[in-house]
């Protein structure tokens, strides 16, 4: 988990003041904004990262008028299922919205993605205009503007499995799959493959007792669990496209703040957005994530098949349009959208 606190600092009668937001805000006075965000996986090392530079990016193009700083751990206690919730009311003044987490205020962003929806990275490029200008108009409905977006990286998933070597949908369906979430259970199901939600914390012991014989997850993630310690092979079957985070603000906060800070925040903003959507190092780092898999143990069999992998996508589509009518409002026509963007 992760917490920020931007620091509005401006001069009045001379003055340096510093007070909270959530009491008072104008141009002259100084005031507190606090974003929380939560990154599933193991990337959130490197979102820190980014997220400083853009606080960075921002003092400076205020000249120091609009600090941000960055607090890690819960300590604001808001929940991130619930900021739909919180940040119109300005109990924190910015948040990071994610979709994944909006199933019970907002299904139809909820079903925006699923896993499965595009399948390469050109395609997730190609969707990223049309799932912004989605994010855009139903935040609007909740009071949030959305100041900025930062991309999450493509990722690679892979099935790591005990035992028997498996690379095929046909090998699978003879094994026990550990997945992350309802969507893949669904769209295995549709190939004939039995598959369960196992939490990331449980799935080591999973593996290595038997309670499952394989797991979806990518490569490069994989050596921060210890797959290398309970699976002895992997194969690559489809590609991993993260929605992208909203840097979303309260409407009646961001509507008190001077339009030069709003420029300063947004132009960040559009930067850490094209950095986080640079996907020229992705394969490379999947290639050196398998290197040093092999040289743990692991042995890196050929991709799942052409057929396989459209297999799969297929399936998951069919599972994408269920849990879009099963949303209802504007998923179904955010889906079509999308799947027109992406040339299907």
């Amino acid at each position: 988990m992760l917490s920020l606190k931007i620091l509005l600092r401006a001069l009045r009668a001379g003055e340096l003041k510093t007070i909270f937001i959530s009491l008072c805000l104008s141009v002259a006075v100084v005031a507190a904004v606090s974003i929380f965000a939560e990154r599933i996986e193991k990337a959130i090392v490197n979102e820190s990262k980014e997220l400083d530079r853009f606080a960075d990016d921002v003092k400076n193009a205020t000249n120091g008028g609009l600090n941000i700083k960055i607090y890690h751990g819960g300590s604001l206690g808001l929940k991130n299922n619930d900021v739909l919730r919180w940040l119109p009311t300005g109990a924190a003044e910015m948040g990071l919205v994610w979709a994944n987490y909006l199933g019970r205020d907002a299904p139809a962003l909820n079903a925006v993605y699923i896993q499965g929806s595009v399948g390469s990275s050109d395609e997730h490029i190609k969707a990223i205009p049309v799932l912004k200008d989605i994010y855009s108009a139903e935040l609007k409905k909740w009071g949030i503007v959305p100041s900025g977006f930062m991309g999450l990286p493509i990722l690679y998933a892979s099935i790591f499995c005990k035992g028997e070597p498996v690379n095929s949908i046909e090998k699978l369906r003879t094994k026990k799959l550990r997945v992350w979430s309802k969507d893949m259970v669904d769209t295995f199901k549709r190939l004939g493959v039995s598959a369960q939600i196992i939490g990331q914390t449980e799935m080591y012991v999973a593996l290595k007792t038997g309670v499952v014989d394989c797991a979806v997850y990518p490569a490069l993630y994989a050596h921060t669990v210890s797959l290398h310690e309970v699976t002895n092979s992997a194969s690559y079957l489809y590609p991993i496209a993260g929605l992208p985070y909203v840097l979303g603000a309260s409407e009646k906060k961001w509507e008190k703040l001077p339009e030069s800070y709003k420029n300063a925040v947004k132009s960040a903003a559009e930067e850490l957005f094209q950095r986080s959507t640079d996907y020229t190092d992705d394969e490379a780092n999947e290639i050196e994530a398998r290197r040093k898999l092999e040289s743990q143990g692991v042995d890196w069999l050929v991709d799942f098949s052409a057929s396989d992998q459209r297999a799969f996508l297929d399936a998951a589509a069919e599972t994408w349009k269920e849990a879009a009518n099963d949303a209802g409002g504007d998923a179904l026509n955010n889906r079509a959208r999308i799947l027109k963007a992406i040339g299907r």
